[in-house]
């Protein structure tokens, strides 16, 4: 206490019963992908020849450079693979030699682009950069480019940030092998709460990601099924194994979107590619976060800029994936693809964490919990810090019960805090501990939709 010597008034700092805690950040997405260290681009477009022949030579009216030109050749609109671009040096014209000769009067269309242009990465392989628009992707990792990998990965966090996201982390890889190394170095921002590997379906990396997300106990693995799986079952489509914590979500099929190279190769500007959905799903991830909160299952919601899916599955065959935590892409009367499941890989299997909504808004709760309440540590194990802490917690949850992420008519029915003598007798705070039982009852979403309707006897 101090001491006053002179009449007056005096002010004192009087620490807080209980100290606020603030909810963390659900929403930020950590991407790997596929990005060499030197990217073509489509710099112009040459010219599209069309003619008409049945024999195993088309002559073009243009010399091509054969070392520099990427060209696809169709006879009757479908795509012909057997096929050469000869270009003798010196030579006026070049021709297209089939392997087999097309059928009489057989329509022939060239097409064929020019790669002159090329970027080079500004990030170093396996540093995570922070990216906050699709402009700042495209100045350190490029934008759509011709090589398959990169432009699925600019594909994927070009849809994070159109279904809602606002921010994320992004590692460029080499190779495949490499993604584990690139897991290391997210290890360290606390920030990440979702991570994804966008069109890497192998069971090595995806096996990676789930065990990173698992070690962590702060993040989920968003994960794309196999692209073309025969048959469409979950064996198929899911390569890697189910995590019995529900620490990853899987979804399928892929979607359908504009896609600026496909456009050039079409020389009509639209053309359109299949994708990977994990970088749209993460934004809706995000975007639910910021409507409705971290509790509100990410399903049910039209995927912005997809055009199709893959495959069209039904109902019976979603019977059959569901179960097992395989989260189907639909597309219903509206025409919108929607995400039309919310589970967990393993599903049925994982028992309160079936749902990835509950996985997440657990992760929600003890992050933001154990973040806020550091302050605790070092302070005297009394009664009173036993009270602070109630205090601190129980009001951070009333908070969440109000915008209804608990479930019960009052907050005795939703949630409980306990940190008195029993949970800490002489034993626990001889060793320096302090323990607090917290106990939450949360919201499910409501997956199954029943109406029991009876029709009545007019009176």
């Amino acid at each position: 206490m101090p001491t006053y010597l002179s009449p007056g008034v005096y002010l004192e700092e009087v620490p807080p019963a209980a100290r606020p805690i603030a909810g963390v950040s659900t929403s930020t997405a950590g991407f790997i992908g596929i990005v060499r260290d030197s990217i073509a681009y489509p710099e112009r477009i040459l010219l599209k020849e069309k003619g008409v022949t049945d024999k195993k030579e088309f002559d073009l009216n243009y010399p091509v450079d054969t070392d520099k030109a990427t060209f696809r050749a169709t006879v009757d609109r479908k795509i012909v693979e057997d096929v050469l671009l000869d270009n003798d040096k010196g030579a006026k014209k070049s021709k297209v030699t089939f392997a087999k000769a097309p059928d009489k009067d057989a329509l022939i269309e060239v097409n064929y682009v020019w790669e002159t242009d090329t970027f080079t990465p500004s990030v170093a392989v396996g540093e995570p950069k922070l990216v906050t628009n699709f402009t700042e992707f495209t100045k350190s990792f490029g934008s759509f480019s011709m090589d398959r990998d990169q432009r699925l990965l600019a594909h994927a966090v070009y849809g994070f940030f159109d279904n809602g996201g606002s921010r994320c982390y992004v590692a460029r890889v080499t190779k495949k092998d490499d993604v584990e190394a690139a897991l290391k170095s997210f290890a360290t921002i606390d920030e990440i709460a979702m991570v994804a590997i966008p069109g890497i379906t192998d069971e090595g990396q995806q096996e990676a990601v789930i065990k990173h997300c698992e070690k962590l106990e702060d993040r989920v693995a968003v994960l794309d099924g196999v692209e073309k799986p025969d048959p469409l079952d979950k064996e198929h489509i899911q390569n890697v194994r189910d995590s019995d914590k529900g620490y990853g979500a899987i979804y399928f099929p892929w979607i359908k979107v504009k896609d600026p190279i496909e456009g050039v190769r079409h020389l009509d500007g639209n053309g359109n590619a299949f994708v990977p959905p994990s970088g749209h799903v993460a934004g809706i991830y995000a975007q639910v976060d910021a409507t409705r909160g971290v509790h509100k299952a990410p399903a049910n919601v039209a995927i912005r800029g997809a055009l199709d899916v893959k495959y069209r599955l039904t109902r019976e065959q979603q019977d059959g994936l569901n179960p097992g935590g395989v989260n189907l892409l639909r597309v219903f009367g509206s025409k919108n693809v929607k995400v039309w499941g919310a589970r967990t890989m393993g599903g049925d299997a994982n028992g309160e964490f079936k749902y990835i909504s509950t996985r997440r808004y657990f992760n929600f709760l003890r992050e933001s919990i154990e973040e806020s309440t550091q302050w605790v540590v070092f302070e005297p194990n009394s009664r009173a810090l036993w009270q602070r802490i109630i205090r601190s917690v129980s009001d951070f949850l009333l908070g969440q019960w109000r915008e209804g992420a608990l479930f019960g008519d009052t907050p005795k029915q939703a949630f409980f805090v306990k940190c008195d003598e029993e949970t800490n007798p002489p034993d626990v705070r001889e060793r320096g501990q302090v323990i607090t039982l917290v106990g939450v009852a949360i919201v499910k979403p409501a997956e199954f939709v029943v109406f029991r309707l009876e029709q009545m006897t007019g009176g």
